[in-house]
């Protein structure tokens, strides 16, 4: 497995954690504002690590000689 592949199953596995952060947060909106508040803002930290892989998994540019 290359760098991008590990990358890339990493985003997945996130990703899916950060859905259920986020649905986690709304359903709690309305009983208890602070665990919705603590959801939120894990699925914010998770969202930002989601952005730094994407960085790190963007397809490099060839160069053309």
């Amino acid at each position: 497995m290359d760098r991008i592949d590990i990358i890339k199953s990493n985003q997945t596995k996130l990703f899916k954690r950060y859905k259920q952060l986020v649905e986690q947060a709304y359903n709690f909106r309305q009983t208890d504002s602070a665990l919705s508040d603590i959801s939120e803002y894990k699925a914010i930290k998770l969202l930002n690590k989601l952005n730094r892989l994407k960085y790190l998994s963007r397809e490099q540019p060839q160069t053309v000689t």
